[in-house]
């Protein structure tokens, strides 16, 4: 037990390095012996450490060739088979919830309207919440929407812990799979006011886009997650 709590530090700190560019995307990894007593821990803790990373997206690791940093780790998901924020919370033993909700309507900037297949500067609706685990602050969401398929009445008037997938389904459009990117990153000003922790502190960035029967795009999700919450 006392080695997988150290192999989790070394997972944070070698994600940190990944984070911050010290460790560059493509670049390799020192060898495991140089790299654990650079670390001040044994071999096998590292190994789990970096084995952690590579089932998350962060490292490739090939036998003979070494370990190397990921540019930008994609994972392909279908909804049916993956959980979501509450279902992972609920996953680990933790109660669910959201202390913080609020929607609004703005124009879709250039990267999510290419997403979701819309013009710059259609009008999108916004639903921002901080989801808890045990009532901590541990995911800051952003559901993304276009105006014309969801309205912000609908989404206001939903639970607050309320699913933005049935509000589709009420409209007659299903959900069908999601495509997501999981990158490393560091709270602002902003996300570490909102998640009660320190500016910097190291975060999951998960960017999903969900898609209809047809393959239309429907929904775009940003989301900040506490690395070690869950």
């Amino acid at each position: 037990m006392a080695r997988k709590r150290l192999s989790f530090r070394v997972r944070d700190d070698l994600l940190s390095r990944i984070a911050n560019g010290r460790i560059p995307a493509g670049s390799k990894l020192p060898p495991e012996p140089e790299l654990a007593e650079e670390m001040g821990v044994s071999r096998p803790t590292l190994r789990e450490a970096l084995r952690s990373l590579e089932e998350d997206g962060f490292v490739t690791r090939t036998s003979g060739a070494g370990t190397y940093a990921t540019h930008r780790p994609r994972l392909r998901n279908n909804l049916d088979v993956n959980f979501g924020v509450t279902e992972a919370i609920r996953a680990a033993g933790m109660e669910p919830g959201t202390s913080q909700s609020a929607v609004h309507t703005d124009a879709a900037a250039d990267e999510d309207a290419a997403q979701l297949d819309l013009r710059e500067g259609d009008p999108v609706v916004r639903l921002e919440r901080v989801r808890t685990a045990d009532g901590r602050a541990v995911v800051f969401s952003v559901d993304v929407v276009s105006a014309s398929c969801i309205g912000a009445a609908e989404l206001s008037s939903m639970p607050l812990d309320g699913s933005v997938y049935e509000l589709f389904e009420r409209h007659g459009t299903s959900v069908e799979h999601g495509v997501v990117s999981v990158e490393p990153a560091r709270a602002d000003r902003a996300l570490a006011k909102r998640l009660a922790v320190k500016t910097g502190a190291l975060l999951l960035y998960l960017r999903q886009v969900d898609y209809g029967r047809e393959g239309e795009p429907l929904l775009l999700s940003h989301e900040h997650h506490l690395s070690e919450a869950f």
